[in-house]
């Protein structure tokens, strides 16, 4: 099954041999149910067998969690249209040959503008002194010195935004005091609600705030944490017509002290000083890897992460963690002796922090071959386990997609019966599209408590966790590139 530079055959052996140990010992580890029977009219044995074997070779590889140290360590922030950016770029076309894929390529994306994070600091001045930990939100225009202004405090972006427009809060600094960490979902949502919640100040604040008069926007920092650091983000940009005014984001504890001197009814002052500057255009890649089909066909299934990163921490999680699984799960399928019938597409998109730069201009480049894209996936959720699949096929196909989940029900995995999923970040927009897309929830590992901080850094990585993400797509998409299938029908 595996080239010899790669796996021994006596390897091969020994992993054939215990295959049917480590199904059991998975599935109990994982506590779902056992191995299920297939339909071989649809997935034949001969597939089955190979496909569980890659899936228990994954099980024991490091792989993905080698790419991510790599990444983290020989680039580390990767900003879109930084050195570390272009690192990047450079370094994925490096790992791409490394590992054995039959062609690596990158598409341009332009970037109309540039930023300067610069220095952020921030104080109480009165009543009571103190220190506080704050961040630039991403292209945050700078203030030009110290600005000092009272603390106004909304609970939500609502709250805000019902303020009238005009100058009632001249001379102000807006606080939206939302904590995602205090969100209760609603039955049946997930903790990206709260996210969502929370990102709607993050992105739009600054300029719901400036329409009021106010001088600059804080926020608590979008997260679950605790801890005394702050949460970068955003940087969607102003609108023309109103004015640039600062925005940052304050540490959860920092936010709380506000609100604790503001109950004691006294006036709330705080002087600020962000060194952050917008720059002129710039440019950066998409960076694509393809395992080429043994049948050279021009239909492919794509696999997709984001290579760009907030710039505080090393972005370990966000998304080095998607980078590392998606990578590794190609890697592995074209370690095979035998590449599948149809071609393996790795997609690393720049620019989805900001705004989806890397997808949206990929888009424009492939809007007449989207039908090309048999069926996609994204891992942006950190390198947490998968604990649900959640299919968006046609429904000839949904009996197809419903046997290849069988062979990763043993790695812990749900199925829902939505079929409804348009795939993660940038993959959702080749989803609606009209690409079939495949949702994997994860095991969010405390996701938000370190995304967009300095504390984004690769001892956040769970290496089995990875092992069991990365062997989910490496078996499945596999599965899915040997069938002749069309998974939009």
């Amino acid at each position: 099954m595996y080239r010899n530079k790669q796996l021994h055959s006596t390897t091969v052996s020994i992993l054939l041999a215990v295959s049917g140990l480590l199904m059991a010992t998975t599935a109990f580890t994982a506590g779902s149910a056992p191995h299920q029977s297939l339909d071989h009219s649809i997935v034949s044995a001969e597939i089955e067998n190979t496909a569980i074997l890659l899936r228990e070779r994954a099980l024991l590889d490091n792989l993905s969690v080698d790419i991510v140290e790599s990444l983290t360590t020989e680039v580390g922030p990767r900003r879109i249209g930084t050195p570390g950016d272009k690192r990047a770029i450079a370094w994925a076309q490096d790992k791409f040959r490394q590992l054995g894929f039959d062609r690596v390529w990158i598409e341009e994306v332009d970037l109309d503008r540039g930023w300067i994070r610069g220095d952020a600091k921030a104080a109480i001045v009165s009543p009571y002194p103190h220190n506080i930990v704050l961040t630039a939100l991403g292209y945050s225009v700078g203030t030009e010195g110290d600005l000092v202004g009272e603390i106004v405090e909304f609970k939500t972006l609502d709250d805000l935004e019902a303020v009238p427009e005009g100058d009632s809060l001249r001379g102000k600094i807006a606080f939206v005091s939302y904590s995602m960490r205090d969100y209760e979902p609603l039955p049946g949502e997930s903790n990206m609600a709260g996210y969502g919640k929370g990102t709607r100040a993050r992105g739009r604040g600054h300029v719901i705030a400036a329409k009021r008069g106010a001088a600059a926007l804080l926020i608590r920092s979008v997260g679950t944490d605790t801890n005394r650091y702050a949460h970068t983000g955003s940087g969607y940009g102003y609108v023309d017509g109103v004015e640039k005014i600062p925005a940052a984001a304050i540490s959860p504890p920092d936010a709380i002290l506000i609100q604790n001197m503001l109950r004691r009814g006294k006036p709330v002052t705080l002087k600020m000083n962000l060194t952050s500057k917008i720059t002129g255009p710039t440019r950066s890649a998409n960076i694509i890897g393809e395992i080429t089909g043994r049948e050279g066909s021009d239909e492919y299934l794509v696999l997709g992460a984001h290579i760009d990163s907030w710039d505080e921490g090393t972005g370990a999680i966000d998304d080095g963690a998607g980078v590392g699984s998606m990578m590794a799960a190609a890697a592995l399928i074209a370690q095979m002796e035998q590449r599948p019938r149809r071609s393996i597409r790795v997609l690393l998109f720049a620019g989805e922090e900001i705004g989806f730069y890397g997808i949206r201009s990929y888009i424009e480049r492939h809007k007449n071959d989207v039908h090309e894209h048999i069926m996609g996936a994204e891992v942006d959720g950190g390198g947490g386990r998968i604990h649900t699949l959640t299919s968006g096929v046609g429904k000839n196909a949904l009996p197809v997609v419903r046997e290849i989940y069988k062979l990763i029900a043993p790695l812990g995995i749900e199925w829902s019966d939505a079929n409804d999923a348009k795939g993660a970040s940038d993959m959702s927009v080749l989803g609606k599209a009209g690409m079939p897309a495949l949702d994997f929830a994860q095991n969010p590992n405390d996701y938000f408590d370190y995304h967009h901080t300095p504390n984004d850094t690769f001892d956040k990585i769970v290496p089995e966790d990875m092992r069991y993400l990365t062997a989910a797509y490496a078996t499945f998409f596999y599965v899915a590139a040997e069938l002749d299938v069309d998974f939009r029908r």
